[in-house]
């Protein structure tokens, strides 16, 4: 929850505790919340609840307040954070329980429809959180009711968990418009971008969007359990390992130093004597904080390409990254007991695979080169191979790996050339498919509104007077007029970039990967969507800026963060206090939002030959090249996964000068068993068109969509009335001008056009 509120809000902790105290005093006389029976609190939310049916806005917006200062967890009569939190969940679940949810979703559609509102938005030169006033409040209810409600805590009481399946069961079925709830809130994001509503307050919508399709769709455990379900349901093998647990194991890389590299170090060290403090390397984001013999290679490495030269944590300090280094913290405390320690085993993290594709075409070769003639798709005959070829074969087939994609698409090919010998498809209303469902009419444009809101708050993006203003829900109605409150506002501003850049990352992530389980199509369609919207030299600008000091970013004030501000007494803020941020090492909202972008990437370019050349065509390698600098497992993986798919096409001088990344890249990526991506001897073979790819792609999208989803489905096949009397029988509509002008009409198209009765005599 500290994210959902900008440091700006902060007063309005007290203007929403003063509204619920002013109301509450004249019911409870002089009881606390707390002292309260439950059947005494559900009187009081009935209360509210008939309150906000006012006309009033004011008085709507003092109730809603109350309501907020209810979910955010009486503050006033806590004395601990802990507390602060128990009494919100408490107060959550009552409230959904009485119904507000569904009341306050009649306010926010109100408020989107506030036409008023919006056009005195759109005149104003300067929007602030005034502005926003009454969305912002029914945003945090609501956002503060998914967040709470999702998540699931040891002491949960039986009816807790039932009102959490019902819950998620509402927001994700279309119950409100005949939508699900996801599709208002990507309707405020669209009417935002189109400068229709430029006083939405971004963030926190897209919070909330995140929040609902993570709680309805569910996270990357149930999308792991989902995916293990789906594959028992088409009898194909197991997984051949659980991804998440071999990404949490693994360990971070410094590849090894040169024999030039360890004399430089040992001369340096010398030197280091003679100063007084040495700079201490950092490697805090190593999981288990241990002393690995790669550690400390000097960043002059024999791979620094021209381009490549700003320094990582390692090696010389640039000055303007010196907030980085700083003396070791104290070794943090194991992630896990000692006894439960990951022992590695000697081999890969990945068991390799190979695809059906892979083995029909190097049976194609093998029989081309041995006997001189194919046998097309034939993967059993081996007659006439010589020996190792049928144990090349033998391994080739141990770790055949068959996707749910490969299954999907190969059914798809089937409805097609017969929809009417194998009938409808049975399709499952899972939550995937309903948003799936309605976000289908406007998908490009949700797609293009959120990759605006991400070049808007990526930290490259250079203020231009025509980008959207992000910043409706951070800046005060009065601007900052002393230092201290300049350097406040500055590190707020940069906070509410980092979040949305965060959601949107994360929400984008989500959608592709639940819809490419749901059915690989859905999948296709909006990463097509996002390529065109040009999403891959979007990502890559986000890189393109120096990753480390963005990683140890200090966007944060940890005393004005909630609960803590509103339990603790507020210290005086000085210059000092704010420059000295947040005690932690790293930045793990931009840590986080940098590994989604790069799955993104990943997702967007497998197995697509055009678009890893669009990667190798914007330079992305140096770019890349230089976000391994980050010594975290997870996001060294996705970066080695986007350099080992375009390696071929780099040329030999790269992999010659890059060979340490080449052998990491062997270390920590799955082996596709006879994938040439070191060498690129079929480099010559694959010409490039960037537009016949996508184009045959496409083909294939809309041929599902009309199939699946068009009202007059199989209109080629349905029968048709050709009796003459029934069919002018029929009553038709027409249109009430009908009658003003179907004289002249007669006149125009039948008396006036000379007839060729002769001609209908001839055979055609």
């Amino acid at each position: 929850a500290t994210e959902l509120y900008s440091y700006t809000e902060e007063p309005e902790f007290a203007l929403n505790r003063d509204y619920f105290e002013e109301d509450f005093r004249s019911h409870a006389r002089g009881r606390r919340w707390i002292e309260l029976t439950v059947e005494e609190q559900r009187a009081y939310v009935m209360r509210l609840l008939d309150a906000l049916e006012v006309t009033d806005r004011d008085k709507r917006l003092k109730v809603a307040r109350a309501i907020l200062y209810l979910a955010q967890g009486v503050f006033d009569e806590c004395d601990t954070e802990v507390d602060v939190l128990h009494w919100s969940r408490h107060n959550i679940f009552l409230l959904y329980d009485m119904g507000i949810f569904t009341a306050l979703l009649e306010l926010l559609s109100m408020e989107i429809d506030n036409s008023q509102a919006c056009s005195s938005a759109v005149r104003k030169p300067a929007i602030s959180l005034a502005d926003s006033t009454e969305l912002r409040v029914l945003l945090s209810i609501m956002y503060l009711m998914v967040e709470t409600i999702r998540v699931q805590t040891e002491d949960d009481r039986p009816e807790w968990i039932a009102a959490r399946e019902a819950f998620k069961n509402e927001l994700a079925s279309p119950l409100y418009n005949g939508e699900p709830f996801a599709l208002l809130l990507f309707t405020m994001v669209t009417k935002f971008c189109s400068m229709n509503a430029p006083h939405f307050p971004m963030k926190k919508v897209l919070l909330l969007l995140w929040k609902t399709i993570l709680f309805t769709l569910g996270g990357f455990e149930e999308l792991q359990e989902m995916k293990v379900r789906h594959r028992e349901r088409l009898n194909l093998s197991p997984l051949p390992e659980d991804s998440i647990k071999v990404v949490r194991a693994m360990r971070a890389a410094s590849p090894p130093a040169s024999a030039m590299e360890l004399i430089e170090q040992q001369q340096q060290q010398k030197r280091e004597h003679f100063k007084e403090s040495p700079l201490v390397k950092q490697d805090s984001l190593d999981t288990y904080n241990e002393r690995d013999p790669f550690k400390n290679d000097d960043a002059r490495d024999e791979e620094e390409d021209p381009e490549d030269t700003d320094s990582g944590i390692e090696g010389e300090v640039d000055p303007l990254d010196r907030d980085v280094i700083i003396q070791p913290p104290p070794p943090p405390p194991p992630l896990r007991p000692p006894t439960e320690r990951v022992n590695f085993p000697k081999g890969l993290p990945w068991a390799p695979k190979v695809r059906e594709k892979d083995i029909e075409h190097f049976l194609e070769t093998s029989r081309n080169k041995f006997i001189g003639f194919t046998l097309g798709n034939d993967t059993e005959t081996l007659v006439g191979l010589p020996r190792p070829i049928h144990e090349s074969v033998k391994t080739l087939k141990q770790h055949k790996y068959v996707s749910i994609a490969e299954v999907q698409i190969k059914r798809e090919e089937e409805l097609q050339q017969c929809p009417l010998t194998l009938g409808e498809e049975e399709v499952e209303d899972t939550p995937a498919e309903m948003l799936y469902l309605g976000m289908l009419p406007n998908l490009s444009q949700y797609v293009i509104a959120l990759l605006k809101l991400l070049l808007a708050a990526a930290p490259t993006s250079k203020a231009k007077t025509d980008s959207i203003n992000i910043l409706a829900d951070v800046l005060p109605e009065e601007m900052p007029i002393t230092v201290l409150q300049s350097m406040k506002l500055g590190i707020d501003v940069n906070r509410h970039k980092e979040i949305i850049v965060k959601a949107i990352s994360a929400l984008l992530l989500l959608l592709l990967k639940h819809f490419k389980l749901n059915h690989i199509y859905q999948f296709e369609i909006v990463s097509q969507h996002l390529v065109f919207a040009n999403c891959i030299p979007l990502i890559l600008k986000f890189f393109n800026q120096n990753i480390m000091s963005y990683i140890s970013a200090k966007n944060s004030i940890c005393v004005l963060d909630f609960p803590h501000c509103v339990v603790h007494e507020m210290p005086e803020l000085t210059a000092e206090s704010l420059e000295a941020g947040d005690s932690s090492q790293f930045c793990w909202r931009n840590l986080f939002s940098c590994i989604n972008l790069l799955r993104i990437l990943n997702k967007l370019t497998k197995w697509k030959h055009s678009r890893t050349m669009m990667l190798v065509v914007f330079k992305s390698a140096p770019i890349l090249k230089r976000a391994l600098k980050v010594k975290q497992a997870m996001m060294q993986l996705y970066v080695l996964k986007l350099l080992k798919i375009q390696t071929k096409y780099l040329g030999r001088q790269w992999r010659k000068s890059n060979m340490k990344t080449m052998s990491a890249i062997y270390q920590k990526v799955r082996h596709r068993l006879n994938d040439d991506w070191a060498y690129g001897n079929d480099i010559d073979a694959r010409p490039w068109d960037f537009q016949a790819e996508e184009c045959a792609l496409r083909e294939s999208i809309e041929k599902f969509n009309s199939r699946r989803y068009e009202r007059n489905k199989n209109g080629d096949f349905a029968p048709v009335d050709n009796c003459l009397q029934s069919v002018l029988g029929q009553r038709v509509e027409l249109p009430e001008d009908f009658h003003y002008s179907y004289e002249m009409w007669l006149e125009r198209e039948v008396f006036s056009q000379p007839i060729q009765w002769e001609g209908l005599l001839q055979n055609p």
